[in-house]
């Protein structure tokens, strides 16, 4: 499961965190989150994630160190984007 919250807005841009969560019985060995941004969105920085960008589609992937997850644990990464501060709809996937 993974959810987004702002944590921050300022003229034309916005920060995000994004929790990575666990909620199964297994342990993951890695993660992707994926969604579609708002065309007039752009993401100009990210941190603790692998980004891909086509178009308006997003997906990133853990690094490594915070992709392993025991049941009820969680991990995070955050970016910075310019134009409408709008939070994602959100889609996790184990792999």
């Amino acid at each position: 499961m993974a959810t987004a919250r702002l944590t921050a807005t300022w003229q034309g841009g916005f920060q995000a965190d994004v929790t990575v969560s666990n909620t199964g019985t297994a342990r993951l060995s890695g993660w992707t989150v994926t969604w579609t941004r708002p065309g007039d969105q752009t993401i100009n920085s990210l941190w603790n994630g692998r980004l891909t960008q086509s178009g308006t589609s997003v997906s990133v992937d853990d690094v490594g160190w915070n992709g392993t997850l025991a049941p009820g644990a969680s991990g995070s990464f955050g970016y910075t984007a310019s134009g409408s501060a709008v939070t994602p709809e959100l889609t996790c996937r184990a792999r």
